[in-house]
C-alpha cells in the first residue's frame, strides 16, 4: 500500500474517531458546564426571594404578636382598675394594692443588668365628685398634701384633664391618657438619661346619689417600654437596650401619631415643665429642632422625609396590618406595622390604643441573603471550573487513546493486505481478460 492510501487511510480512522467521541464530549462539557452555571445563578436568585420573603413574614409575624402582648397588657390594667372600685377606699389597702400589682422590668445598677419586680403602678388616687384628691399614693408613699385635679394647673404634669374627660362616663367605661411625662432632649439622652412619664387609666364611681367621683391608675410608663426596648426584629434573644443607629428595632406610635416608645427616646412626645407639648418635627421646623436635639416624631407629619412614612401611620390608624418601605435620613427602610387592639371611651376603634412598628435597614433585611447567594455562587463556579477541568483531562486522554487505536487499527490492516497484493491481483484478472 502506497504511503499516500496509508495516511489517508490513518486519518479516515482518527476523523471517524474525532467524530464519535471528541466532538461529542466536547457539546457535553460545554452543556454541562453552561448548565451548572445556570443552575447556580437560579438557585441563588431564588434564595435571595425566598429568604427576602420568609424574613418579612417573620418580621410581620413579630409585630402581629407584640400588638396583641401589648393589647392583653393594657386589657390587664382595665381589669386592676374594675377591682381598684371596690376594694376598701382606706389608705393602706391601696398602698397594699399598689405593692401586690409588680411586674419584671430590665434595669441596669451598678454596670449590672438585671431584671428586677417594680410596681406597675407610679400612683393610685382616689378622687371625690368636685375633683378634691381624697386618697394618694405616690411610689408607694401616701401623699398628704392633696389638691384639687378638676384645675388642670394643679395636675402633676400641669395641664391633664383626666377627671374632666372622665366624670361623664358611664358605669364600666374607662378613661386612658396618653403617654405623659417630661420631654426629653438628645443631649439628655446620651448623657444616659431615660424617658419618665404614665399613662393614667381612670373611671368613674358611683353611689346611692349618683356620681361619686372617680378612680385612677397611673402605670409606670417603663412597662410599656418592655415590649419594644428589648426586641431586635431579626433575632429571638432579647437585649438590654436596642441600638437605634443599626436600624433594627421596634417602637410604638398611639393613636395620634406620636412615637411613644423608641431606642432613642429624643424621638418620645413629651411635655416642656409648664405642660405644654414640646414640637414634634415637620418640614417647617426640622433643620432648628434637630440642632436643638429636640426631635419628637409624628408619623402623620413626615410625610416631606417619605410619603410612605405617611401612608404606614395612615394604615395602621384603620386598624391595618403591613409593610411598607420607606426613606428615613436617606436611609432605606421597611416597616412591618401591627394594630393594638384596646379600646376605650378615648381610643375608639379601628385605631384603638395605637401600633407597633418593627423596622429594618433594606441593606441589613438583605446582608444575610447575600452572603447565602455569594456561597452559591461560589460552589457553582467551583464545581463549573471542576467539571471543566474533568472533561479537558479526559479529553487528553481520549485523544491519546484514539491515537493508539487508530494506530493498532492501520497496522492491522497492513498486516492483513501484503504490500503490493493489491497491484498483482489487478494485473492478473487483465490477464485472464485477453485470453
Amino acid at each position: 500500500m502506497s504511503e499516500t492510501k496509508k495516511d489517508r487511510q490513518f486519518f479516515t480512522v482518527g476523523s471517524v474517531f474525532f467524530l464519535l467521541i471528541v466532538i461529542p464530549l466536547s457539546l457535553m462539557a460545554f452543556l454541562i458546564a453552561n448548565g451548572m452555571f445556570k443552575l447556580g445563578v437560579n438557585i441563588k436568585d431564588r434564595t435571595v426571594n425566598v429568604l427576602d420573603n420568609k424574613v418579612q413574614e417573620d418580621i410581620r409575624a413579630r409585630a402581629v404578636n407584640a400588638a396583641n402582648e401589648v393589647s392583653s397588657f393594657l386589657m390587664e390594667r382595665n381589669k386592676d382598675l374594675q377591682v381598684a372600685t371596690i376594694i376598701p377606699a382606706i389608705e393602706t389597702v391601696y398602698k397594699q394594692f399598689v405593692d401586690e400589682n409588680r411586674r419584671p422590668v430590665w434595669v441596669k445598677t451598678d454596670g449590672k443588668i438585671q431584671r428586677v419586680l417594680i410596681p406597675l403602678y407610679k400612683e393610685m388616687a382616689l378622687i371625690d365628685r368636685n375633683g378634691n384628691e381624697k386618697i394618694k399614693i405616690v411610689d408607694g408613699r401616701a401623699v398628704k398634701k392633696l389638691v384639687n385635679v378638676s384645675n388642670p394647673a394643679n395636675t402633676t404634669y400641669k395641664t391633664e384633664d383626666y377627671f374632666t374627660k372622665t366624670k361623664n362616663l358611664n358605669k364600666g367605661e374607662i378613661y386612658v391618657s396618653p403617654v405623659t411625662g417630661w420631654y426629653l432632649n438628645k443631649k439628655d439622652f446620651e448623657g444616659g438619661k431615660r424617658f419618665s412619664g404614665v399613662i393614667r387609666f381612670a373611671t368613674p364611681i358611683f353611689n346611692q346619689d349618683g356620681f361619686a367621683g372617680i378612680i385612677v391608675l397611673s402605670l409606670d410608663y417603663r412597662h410599656m417600654a418592655e415590649f419594644t426596648d428589648h426586641l431586635v426584629p431579626t433575632q429571638a434573644e432579647r437585649v438590654f437596650e436596642t441600638d437605634a443607629s443599626t436600624g433594627n428595632y421596634a417602637y410604638m406610635v398611639d393613636n395620634r401619631g406620636f412615637v411613644i416608645s423608641h431606642p432613642s427616646d429624643f424621638h418620645i412626645i413629651g411635655l416642656h415643665h409648664n405642660g405644654t407639648m414640646v414640637p414634634s418635627v415637620t418640614a417647617q421646623n426640622a433643620a432648628t429642632l434637630a440642632k436643638e436635639g429636640v426631635e419628637a416624631l409624628n408619623l402623620f407629619q413626615l410625610g416631606f422625609m417619605d410619603h410612605n412614612l405617611f401612608n404606614i401611620a395612615k394604615e395602621a390608624a384603620q386598624g391595618k396590618t403591613g409593610i411598607l418601605m420607606y426613606k428615613f435620613k436617606g436611609i432605606s427602610k421597611f416597616v412591618a406595622y401591627a394594630p393594638i387592639k384596646f379600646y376605650a371611651s378615648s381610643l375608639p376603634a379601628p385605631t384603638g390604643f395605637g401600633w407597633i412598628g418593627l423596622g429594618l435597614e433594606v441593606e441589613k433585611f438583605n446582608e444575610e441573603a447575600m452572603k447565602i447567594s455569594k456561597n452559591i455562587e461560589k460552589e457553582s463556579k467551583a464545581w463549573t471550573a471542576t467539571v471543566i477541568f474533568i472533561l479537558i483531562v479526559s479529553m487528553i486522554i481520549l485523544f491519546f487513546i484514539m491515537l493508539l487505536l487508530v494506530r493498532g487499527i492501520n497496522r492491522s490492516i497492513q498486516s492483513e493486505v501484503p504490500e503490493g497484493a493489491e497491484g498483482m491481483s489487478s494485473y492478473d484478472d487483465d490477464d485472464e481478460d485477453e485470453k
